[in-house]
């Protein structure tokens, strides 16, 4: 834990070293107010209530579920921080209901709170971007041979290429998680890369989050969803995702899933900063 921090010290540090030599100083006021323009407390991730099933099988009862996330952030403060660092609270969850089945069970709800520290800038070119330092839990909250686990610190970057292109990287450090999920990055590797293209503005949107494991091997995940708005006025869409991989759950992330789901998400307007 203490290199953790150490590290986390360290990058803070390189950012702000960083600052004069990337940075365009009279274009920093510009991004800082399209964060100072949105409400204190706001949508994080997305937002929605899909349900599906898997598409090897025929669908059944056993194999079919609903999903949803729920997912927010609230700004600590008005000011930012030393170093123009805007410090955010964060919370996710994410929940994988059997309804089709007689009890309607949940069969697993994996829990995401989190605390932040953004630093928007543009890079030369005008590029509008963010970086995003974090330290994250996730667990679904069971005990005994059903808890799983784990704590990481991440560092994100996130830039608007253009009016239909919006391209993320994230790389975490793991910590805190061997007791549960011994093999874990086996799985989820050490970062991901995600991708927005604009189809149609205000429209049409596709949406991609790829992750690969940690060894040479074909475990990894993606997770591709094509949104569609009906109402330009409203920030609800029409939602068509497909996930394929592992650690879809932490509970099943030694399985293999490929699901389908169709439902309805909300989408924060403004530019996901991380």
């Amino acid at each position: 834990m203490h290199k953790c921090l150490l590290i986390a010290i360290f990058i803070l540090g390189m950012v702000n070293k960083a600052n004069s030599q990337f940075f365009r100083k009279d274009s920093l006021h510009s991004a800082n107010d399209e964060l100072d323009s949105l409400p204190a407390f706001t949508m994080h991730k997305d937002n929605y209530f899909i349900t599906g099933t898997t598409l090897k099988d025929k669908p059944s009862r056993n194999n079919s579920d609903i999903k949803y996330q729920i997912s927010f952030k609230q700004r600590l403060r008005v000011r930012p921080l030393p170093g123009n660092l805007i410090p955010f609270l964060l919370y996710t969850q994410k929940a994988f209901w059997d309804i089709f089945k007689n009890s309607k069970p949940f069969d697993e709800i994996n829990f995401n709170p989190g605390f932040a520290l953004v630093r928007p800038f543009y890079f030369k070119g005008y590029r509008q971007s963010y970086l995003t330092l974090s330290f994250e839990h996730e667990s679904n909250g069971r005990d005994s041979i059903y808890s799983r686990s784990w704590n990481y610190i991440a560092l994100s970057i996130r830039t608007r290429l253009n009016k239909k292109w919006i391209l993320s990287m994230r790389g975490w450090i793991p910590f805190s998680y061997q007791d549960d999920n011994p093999d874990l990055l086996r799985y989820i590797g050490y970062g991901e890369f995600s991708a927005t293209y604009k189809l149609k503005p205000n429209r049409w949107s596709i949406d991609m989050v790829a992750r690969k494991g940690s060894r040479w091997d074909w475990k990894g995940s993606i997770q591709t969803q094509l949104n569609f708005r009906p109402f330009k006025s409203e920030n609800e869409y029409i939602m068509l995702q497909w996930f394929h991989g592992f650690e879809e759950s932490l509970i099943d992330y030694h399985d293999r899933v490929s699901m389908l789901r169709l439902g309805f998400v909300l989408k924060a307007n403004q530019l996901n900063v991380f």
